[in-house]
């Protein structure tokens, strides 16, 4: 029996960037006392995310479209000559059967030719496929355009010619080409072997798109749990709250409009493009910026319920997950993962999205306590000892499987 000796964790950032970087860092974090783990990408600042155990390896080139030479950065998110050359220097000095190649993020910095080279010299490559760039030249199958949902085939003619881009068609173009040297040359989704997927959700529009041959393994996200989370009275609470991106398509508009139409308080945690003009348009709603785990955590336990009404694909919210662990029903549209983690009318309701007096509806059933809901399913509840467990176990299943 083969056992495992490194793991090489691949993502574009050494950072906290997003949602796919924290559970990079994080795995990164929770195996590095289990094995040599290597934490390989192409962008870095000066917060110290890593353990120290973990040996941190940088391209130090940063996001390619941020390249102050726009040919060069183009080319380098096309196909990133020097993140595979750094990539084959790492993994000549490791033995394959003794290496698990785990990948979060590529197409902001490294490109896929990290994987063509993993490929090329023979070692087991996972993928967890936190968003949909697999399939989809934009990663969300989203109109920015139009603020819907897509439902071209990603690289049909009709997606090709599509200008869905949230900036312009030029943008369009480049990331149909990165798609076209991802899928059709470098052949990511034929020779992919082994995927996870975060929630059943995200899993059953990506596997449309892959080999049939690719085995899909679930395990979801971690969040960091309390130890010992105390249930608040929901019933008590006052407002009704929001925590993310305020962007367009996370439906951020939706909430307030829902809520000041009902006249109830509401508060919205977070920053994007968005908030300058939601802030003017309602000004009954409020707006406090980015906070920290600990200052959004005292915003969840006082919050009537957590409103979640994402306009796309959205694949695993950690946000619902987080709030129910403190008792906080939670309202989601039809199109988020989180309905996922929903039992209608005990941990919430499931609205649909293109539908005002629905959401509205939903909301006023939480204000007026016309259903007493207990929140108990935490069956989606992922502590990070949990997936270490998991995520351990996937590793020495995979490395064995010939």
């Amino acid at each position: 029996m083969k056992k495992i000796k490194n793991v090489v964790i691949i993502n574009d950032f050494n950072y906290t960037q997003g949602g796919a970087s924290k559970v990079a860092i994080d795995t990164a974090n929770l195996i590095c006392n289990d094995y040599r783990v290597y934490f390989f990408s192409g962008a870095s600042n000066n917060e110290e995310s890593l353990d120290k155990k973990v040996i941190d390896i940088c391209t130090n080139q940063g996001e390619a479209l941020k390249n102050k030479n726009k040919i060069v950065g183009a080319l380098n998110g096309i196909y990133n000559f020097k993140a595979a050359k750094e990539l084959k220097k790492l993994l000549m000095n490791l033995d394959k059967d003794e290496t698990i190649i785990h990948v979060h993020g590529w197409t902001k910095c490294l490109s896929c030719s990290v994987f063509n080279i993993c490929w090329k010299m023979g070692f087991k490559v996972l993928l967890t496929m936190h968003d949909y760039f697999t399939a989809c030249p934009n990663g969300g199958y989203f109109n920015y355009k139009q603020n819907r949902i897509c439902d071209f085939y990603p690289l049909s003619w009709k997606c090709i010619k599509c200008n869905c881009d949230s900036r312009n068609y030029f943008f369009k173009l480049y990331r149909v080409m990165r798609q076209f040297v991802q899928n059709k040359i470098v052949k990511l989704n034929d020779k992919l072997t082994d995927v996870v997927s975060i929630s059943k959700f995200s899993e059953d529009i990506l596997k449309k798109t892959l080999n049939s041959e690719t085995k899909i393994h679930r395990v979801y996200n971690p969040i960091d749990l309390d130890d010992h989370p105390l249930k608040v009275d929901y019933k008590k609470n006052e407002y009704f709250l929001y925590v993310g991106r305020v962007s367009k398509e996370k439906g951020v508009d939706l909430f307030c409009e829902a809520l000041s139409d009902l006249k109830l308080p509401a508060i919205v945690v977070g920053d994007g493009d968005e908030r300058e003009y939601l802030e003017k348009q309602y000004p009954d709603i409020q707006f406090v910026g980015w906070k920290n785990s600990t200052d959004v955590k005292e915003f969840m336990k006082n919050a009537k319920a957590l409103i979640a009404l994402s306009r796309w694909f959205e694949g695993a919210p950690l946000t619902p997950l987080e709030a129910m662990q403190y008792g906080i029903p939670v309202i989601t549209s039809d199109c988020n993962a989180a309905k996922d983690y929903i039992s209608e009318g005990e941990n919430g309701y499931v609205v649909d999205i293109n539908n005002l007096d629905d959401i509205k509806s939903k909301i006023l059933k939480i204000n007026n306590n016309d259903n007493v809901l207990q929140v108990k399913n935490q069956s989606f509840i992922t502590s990070k000892d949990s997936y270490r467990c998991n995520i351990e176990k996937l590793y020495e299943e995979l490395l064995n499987h010939e």
